[in-house]
């Protein structure tokens, strides 16, 4: 999907949803604007913690998913920040700031990893 918002930089509204390619030099909400290598730092970091950590985590499908999803979304985002300088983002709900689908797996991976260890 970021390919895509590269190669052709829509404008698409569709009234609720804007598609069109912002370029995120910061985190969520738009905090450390500009501090490109000390989030892939922290990324790269958080990456690796996960990948170590992963042998002791349960064989249940769901926290195995919910890790992967969250492990991908940060994978990705990494990649643009290393070879980009720049997060794609391009789901614009004009409400909520911009996102893109691996912000959305983290999120989805984060929440369900804290409701799986909750209830544990």
């Amino acid at each position: 999907t970021k390919y895509l918002i590269i190669k052709f930089n829509p404008n698409l509204n569709f009234k609720l949803l804007t598609l069109h390619l912002v370029k995120n030099t910061g985190a969520g909400f738009g905090i450390l604007k500009g501090q490109t290598w000390l989030l892939a730092l922290i990324s790269l970091i958080v990456i690796l913690a996960i990948i170590y950590y992963y042998p002791k985590l349960s064989k249940e499908k769901f926290p195995q998913i919910m890790t992967a999803l969250f492990l991908a979304g940060a994978i990705s985002n990494l990649i643009d920040r290393i070879f980009r300088k720049f997060v794609i983002d391009f789901l614009d709900f004009h409400f909520w700031p911009a996102f893109n689908i691996a912000d959305s797996a983290i999120t989805i991976g984060a929440i369900g990893l804290i409701i799986y260890f909750w209830k544990k």
